[in-house]
């Protein structure tokens, strides 16, 4: 390496050398940076004599509308064309947790850890892996409360085997035993996992939502519980497939495509199949819309030993406090976006740059000021007919009256006039997150999908900024009065000796300033 360094010195000597020969010593020193040709230009301002740069404008919209085609059968295509080899195609149904209040619970649990196995074309899930592998491709299921999305990313040269594999996939699936005792076992697994883990918030997500919807629609839960786990067999599927599984309540997707290529291949493969389950000639499907009750889930656990290790999380003890916000559907599901935002939601250190989080409400006025405070952040999970806005906290368990009442407090000042520079900030701060999210294939396929899918159409997200910057304080004011209206819904996992009671925490969030009703212990 000596050697390689000595020789890259000379070459450059002779460089030198050469230029000095080739145009004199003048010329020499005009190009370099010892003799200055500019001496007196700051490196900020343009240099004279050298014609203007022209830039490339962005005008901030996506030049192509999304298409939507419906079929005869009732099915959407919906398509977005970006540039590029690879496409994300898939299949959305309008199909959760939410929708099995007459079956066991854990279906789409089950559905999602069965996806793309073996089908009647292809007699096993490796099959189906080496044929997307020809194509460059993956696949993937994720199921929601309300939906239930299977994903294939390939070339796009390969999306008739895509849509074919998409539609074997999803209506013809073999649904074996040994597949289902396979997931059974990962089931159970993931079960323990949920319970084992130092992060609670799913846990604390799944409370939250059986406190506040009490044994109706998003409230069901979406991870199966341990005793449905062998109620659940092929026949019980098929049962809520032939419901479920219908075209009228599905989207194809596609993002990176012509749209007429994958109409076409939709009329292909999509449009006069059998599925394996027999076609009832009516469809029994649950309609009831979602009732928010309100109320409080407790789940008293030893939290000393979750997390053991070079560096072990302190205990602690996690509550989650939510109130009814608005469904996706009405106008005010943006005003609470913003407000989500606002109080520090879409997680402290998401898209949107270093310090994002930094001057979000719960981050100046709990976590700078309450060094117990271990976490704060804000949630808003949002359905077609409800929503529910929460604020997740985590202190030491000797805290927990304490850190209740900074919780009930943020609600009620969530009332107050929002400040211009804090309002401004919040919504720079959703619009970015929107547009840095949205860069990515995947994320506008299920953008594309599950707005299709809810609505029938698709707001672009040059329309959802506008309805951002038109956000006001007063809109802010609005929806956080009428969300205080609402009863709380109260999840608390870990040591609850110090927690207040319900009744307590109705009380406070029903108050002027946010204050837990005092008590008076004779002996503290």
């Amino acid at each position: 390496s000596c050697w390689s360094l000595k020789m890259a010195t000379h070459m450059s000597r002779c460089r030198t050398w050469s230029r000095v020969q080739r145009f004199g010593i003048a010329a020499y020193r005009r190009y370099s940076s010892t003799g200055g040709g500019y001496p007196n230009i700051s490196l900020s301002s343009p240099l004279p004599g050298i014609p203007k740069p022209v830039f490339a404008s962005v005008d901030g919209q996506e030049k192509y509308e999304t298409k939507i085609t419906t079929l005869e059968n009732g099915l959407k295509v919906a398509s977005q064309n970006k540039f590029g080899q690879f496409c994300t195609v898939g299949i959305l149904v309008n199909s959760g947790s939410r929708h099995e209040a007459k079956y066991p619970s854990g279906i789409g649990h089950f559905l999602e850890k069965l996806a793309f196995s073996s089908t009647a074309q292809y007699g096993s899930k490796d099959e189906i892996l080496l044929t997307l592998e020809k194509h460059g491709g993956i696949c993937d299921c994720q199921t929601s409360r309300d939906t239930t999305m299977y994903a294939v990313s390939a070339e796009v040269k390969g999306l008739d085997t895509v849509v074919s594999l998409l539609s074997d996939a999803v209506l013809q699936p073999r649904l074996v035993d040994e597949e289902i005792e396979m997931t059974k076992m990962a089931v159970r697994f993931e079960l323990e996992d949920l319970n084992m883990r130092p992060d609670p918030e799913p846990l604390l997500t799944e409370m939250i939502h059986a406190a506040a919807y009490r044994g109706n629609t998003v409230g069901l839960p979406r991870f199966c519980p341990v005793e449905n786990i062998d109620k659940i067999d092929k026949k019980v599927l098929h049962n809520y497939l032939r419901n479920y599984y219908c075209p009228e309540r599905m989207v194809l997707a596609g993002v990176g495509i012509e749209h007429e290529q994958l109409v076409d291949c939709a009329r292909k493969y999509l449009l006069n199949v059998k599925p394996a389950w027999d076609i009832s000639t009516s469809a029994n499907v649950d309609l009831s819309v979602a009732q928010y009750t309100g109320g409080i889930v407790k789940m008293e656990k030893d939290m000393s030993e979750v997390s053991l290790g070079p560096t072990p999380i302190p205990e602690l003890t996690h509550i989650m406090i939510g109130l009814e916000s608005c469904s996706f559907l009405e106008d005010d599901f943006i005003p609470f976006a913003v407000l989500n935002m606002m109080m520090g939601g879409g997680g402290s250190f998401s898209a949107g740059g270093p310090g994002k989080g930094m001057f979000t409400r719960l981050y100046l006025n709990v976590l700078n000021r309450h060094h117990w405070m271990y976490n704060a952040t804000a949630y808003h999970h949002s359905y077609e007919d409800s929503g529910l806005l929460c604020i997740h906290a985590s202190a030491d368990p000797r805290q927990v009256r304490e850190m209740v009442e900074i919780i009930t407090k943020e609600f009620i000042q969530m009332a107050g006039s929002a400040g211009e520079m804090e309002l401004e900030r919040a919504k720079t701060q959703l619009k970015s997150m929107l547009m840095m999210n949205l860069e990515s294939r995947p994320v506008i396929f299920e953008d594309v999908g599950r707005q299709v899918l809810s609505t029938g159409k698709r707001k672009l997200p040059h329309e959802l900024c506008a309805l951002i910057s038109n956000v006001t304080a007063r809109d802010i004011k609005r929806v956080t009065t009428k969300m205080l209206r609402s009863k709380p819904a109260v999840a608390a996992l870990g040591d609850l000796t110090e927690l207040p009671s319900y009744e307590h925490i109705q009380a406070a969030l029903s108050s002027k300033d946010g204050r837990l009703p005092r008590i008076y212990r004779l002996f503290r």
